[in-house]
């Protein structure tokens, strides 16, 4: 096997590699799966090549040389919200609510129009937690689009959204979720999961819904039979075993319904926000932290970089760490990160800017729906092969 892989065998033949380290790729090669100490000890201990090798083996055994992506747009209904959290530069207080924006239904259902003829495949609806748009409210709007677009995958609403529409509907998670699902919602975003430990969750936002409430949620939407993407926020105040916590704690309900699509590494950006005297990591860390949770989430087939966050040379680099996914074309319709200070300030790619990226590291894009059925592959030139 190990002839196989010239690069884990390279790091084999080293003479100098840490015992511990060579029992982990031990481990990654046989398809063995990473304790939490394991996990810890790749973040104290495993350089950029060690594990950027190992997250690329695994990368090309469950995938090969394709990388997804998908045609979809944003609607972001407002930044205003009721929750304070501190490394939020987006959100604004319902009292200082004339900074911010609060779309209609009638300007979102524009949004949809817009893409009339388009060959996009998902909406994807998240923003504040605005007060006055409750669950009624949303449910009216998934109808509306469905209406619009019957084709459209909607996919919508942060764990921390749906928990302060239930608890204002004083509606169980269950019936709340199948609310939504009856109006059209299919599947969830991963946003709200920053970082489940109590210590580092109490500093950051302690007030909006918890590890367990967020857990409890995307557990509940599994089992109606929806699919969600899971999320970490990192490279702020936390320590290596709260990263680890958290990944083990998704890779657990994981296990239970293999209800996650994908993973999705958030990196922390500091910019017009009350964490701004935390500086951001560094590049070999946002790869490093890539590699290492293709390496830990055993059970999560796909890993993505979220290129608006990334910037577009970043995300194309973490293509050579574990990553196999980069979202999709956005079409400029999301200020969360732009807002922070990401490279990023005008998000959007056409489908042949994205192909080009891909391509441009020797990979094969593929255009696949938010359940990551292929729609399109694409040759190196690129032209659509079938």
């Amino acid at each position: 096997m190990m002839q196989q892989h010239p690069r884990l065998e390279e790091l084999f033949q080293q003479s100098t590699l840490d015992k511990n380290l060579k029992n982990i790729a031990e481990k990654i090669v046989q398809q063995q799966r990473l304790s939490e100490e394991d996990g810890v000890l790749l973040f104290e201990k495993g350089e950029l090549g060690f594990v950027g090798a190992l997250a690329n083996h695994v990368r090309e055994r469950l995938h090969g040389n394709k990388v997804y992506f998908n045609r979809n747009f944003h609607i972001e209904p407002t930044n205003v919200c009721v929750y304070t959290c501190n490394f939020c530069s987006y959100s604004r207080q319902y009292k200082h609510r004339d900074d911010g924006w609060e779309l209609t239904k009638e300007q979102m259902l524009d949004i949809v129009r817009k893409y009339e003829g388009q060959p996009v495949t998902e909406v994807h609806i998240v923003g504040g937690v605005h007060p006055k748009m409750n669950l009624e409210f949303f449910c009216e709007l998934i109808s509306d689009i469905k209406a619009l677009r019957p084709d459209i995958h909607i996919k919508g609403f942060t764990a921390v959204e749906l928990d302060y529409m239930f608890r204002k509907a004083k509606l169980s998670i269950k019936e709340g979720l199948q609310q939504l699902k009856t109006a059209g919602l299919q599947s969830l975003p991963g946003g709200g999961a920053e970082i489940f430990h109590p210590e580092v969750r109490q500093q950051i936002c302690a007030d909006k819904v918890d590890a367990e409430g967020w857990l409890a949620i995307h557990e509940t939407a599994h089992q109606l039979g929806m699919h969600s993407n899971a999320t970490i926020l990192y490279g702020h105040i936390e320590n290596y075993q709260h990263r680890i916590d958290h990944l083990s704690q998704l890779r657990a309900l994981q296990d239970k319904t293999s209800g996650f699509n994908c993973f999705i590494p958030l990196k922390f950006r500091n910019v017009d926000n009350d964490m701004s005297q935390v500086p951001e990591v560094s590049v070999i860390e946002d790869m490093r932290f890539f590699a290492i949770s293709r390496l830990f989430l055993d059970n999560f087939k796909n890993l993505k970089a979220y290129w608006p966050m990334l910037g577009r040379q970043q995300a194309q680099l973490s293509l050579s760490f574990g990553v196999n996914d980069l979202d999709g074309t956005i079409d400029d319709t999301t200020k969360i990160y732009s807002m922070a200070g990401a490279e990023e300030q005008t998000p959007a790619m056409s489908t042949d800017e994205l192909c080009d990226l891909i391509t441009a590291v020797h990979k094969t894009p593929v255009e696949r729906d938010t359940v990551y059925n292929e729609i399109r592959v694409y040759d190196t030139n690129p032209v659509a092969i079938n």
